[in-house]
């Protein structure tokens, strides 16, 4: 990817958001994810760990979802944050990050912590985040220089006030940043599950 600019070049923004995130996706990310079995996405790597369980089986103060499955959490978070499961991180991602933003900002089907319908096993939870991953995507795509700079708006501002002002390249760059590090926390995760017998 070339991206030097003349006098008589402008940057194209968008593409290099994009190209940010969407290069980690296909070349590490989403591959780092094939194969994943039910057992590690369930697998609890020490007591305590916070999951998605069969409903009435949450060991938290706070359970979510509509289904048959719902996620650990408390509000506040207690501190230290607890260790999470492959499929607590893939819920976050696909509910917090990435859903809900979408719902927000780009016109889909609001989805919220307290509604999301969670997979139990690891091939739905992969499907959801190939959807939401994709519309997420596509929304940003469609963003041109001007609806890069608008403020996120009260979508944003409910959580923190001042992100209602924020331009939405500064959530694009958020959303970044959350996909990358949780990425690589379940990255993490898939290896120490093979190297727990070693």
């Amino acid at each position: 990817m070339d991206i030097t600019t003349s006098s008589a070049q402008r940057l194209d923004w968008t593409e290099q958001l994009v190209e940010q995130l969407d290069w980690h996706w296909r070349n590490q990310l989403r591959p780092r994810l094939d194969g994943l079995t039910d057992e590690e996405y369930l697998w609890e790597p020490v007591d305590g760990a916070w999951s998605i369980r069969p409903r009435g089986t949450a060991t938290t103060p706070m359970a979510g979802g509509s289904g048959e499955f719902t996620i650990d959490f408390a509000l506040p978070e207690p501190d230290p944050a607890p260790i999470t499961t492959i499929a607590w991180r893939l819920g976050h991602i696909i509910v917090g990050v990435l859903g809900a933003r979408v719902a927000n900002h780009f016109g889909g089907t609001p989805v919220d912590y307290f509604t999301h319908d969670y997979a139990g096993d690891a091939a739905t939870a992969l499907t959801q985040l190939d959807h939401f991953y994709a519309a997420w995507m596509a929304g940003v795509r469609g963003l041109d220089e001007e609806g890069l700079s608008r403020p996120c708006g009260p979508a944003e501002g409910q959580w923190t006030p001042e992100w209602a002002e924020y331009p939405m390249a500064t959530l694009v760059l958020h959303i970044n940043r959350e996909v990358l590090h949780h990425g690589a926390e379940i990255a993490l995760l898939r290896d120490l599950y093979r190297w727990r017998e070693r």
